[in-house]
């Protein structure tokens, strides 16, 4: 019997797409406190410059909306934050769908040449993020003209299919109980791909859901897009990689996780 991962589950904001979600949250909430919100913005330690893509990235990415409503509220000390949460998050929710709609977001090429070639070693593939938007970017990626762009040959893809159709399993923007660092939504994931957790991986560029990852069991690769390997290492990345073309595909027959030349 073969020791290697059957089963491989991907975060989509950061490790799919180049998603406008930092963006939404970041440009949202300058609106509030530019407008709605001016009469308590000097109580706050907010300002332009101070939501940075670390603090996107240590504080909000990875979490459902409300919860990083939250985090984002409580980071710069926002008063009345349970009054005000749902009108960020609305806020933020509203934008994003209208920068996704005009097609301010862009695919990552190495992970689509990451997802088409585990698919074609015989794993089995399936989309897991907190975001309630994640379905609506998968939809509108054509895997058909990447690989024709890209040179890429493959059995599975025929001409019109989507991202979105091409997971075995997709769990995005479920209502769970727990969210990230909680491993309820990726072990969901292995079970509908009827996989055992010790032989998934979890491919993730959030420490939540690198952590979520670890808790559930399984082996973690950390995608570092925004400078942030140390801390995708800190939170128990069996790898951290700048680009998935730098993963060792052969190492994955034999269940384990590393890189190429390692």
């Amino acid at each position: 019997m073969s020791t290697g991962f059957q089963g491989a589950i991907f975060d989509v904001d950061g490790v799919l797409v180049d998603s406008p979600h930092e963006k939404a949250w970041r440009e949202s909430l300058r609106e509030l406190m530019e407008s709605e919100w001016s009469d308590i913005r000097d109580s706050t330690t907010w300002s332009p410059d101070a939501f940075t893509a670390s603090v996107y990235q240590q504080e909000i990415s990875g979490k459902p909306r409300m919860n990083g409503a939250r985090a984002a509220l409580d980071y710069f000390h926002v008063p009345d934050r349970d009054v005000r949460v749902v009108e960020y998050a609305a806020h933020k929710q509203a934008m994003v769908i209208r920068l996704i709609e005009a097609g301010d977001f862009t695919a990552y090429a190495d992970a689509l040449r990451y997802i088409v070639a585990v698919k074609d070693d015989g794993i089995r593939v399936a989309a897991a993020s907190s975001s309630k938007n994640a379905q609506l970017f998968l939809s509108k990626i054509r895997l058909d003209t990447f690989a024709a762009e890209h040179g890429i040959s493959s059995p599975s893809l025929r001409p019109g299919l989507t991202l979105l159709e091409y997971f075995d399993a997709d769990v995005s923007g479920r209502d769970f109980a727990h969210g990230k660092p909680h491993p309820e939504m990726f072990l969901t994931a292995a079970g509908l791909l009827a996989v055992e957790p010790e032989r998934a991986m979890v491919i993730e560029d959030a420490a939540a859901g690198i952590e979520a990852a670890k808790a559930g069991h399984m082996a973690a690769i950390g995608i570092a897009r925004a400078d942030d390997a140390d801390l995708l290492a800190a939170a128990g990345a069996d790898i951290v990689v700048t680009t998935l073309d730098d993963v060792d595909r052969a190492a994955l027959a034999d269940g384990r996780l590393a890189t190429t030349g390692a």
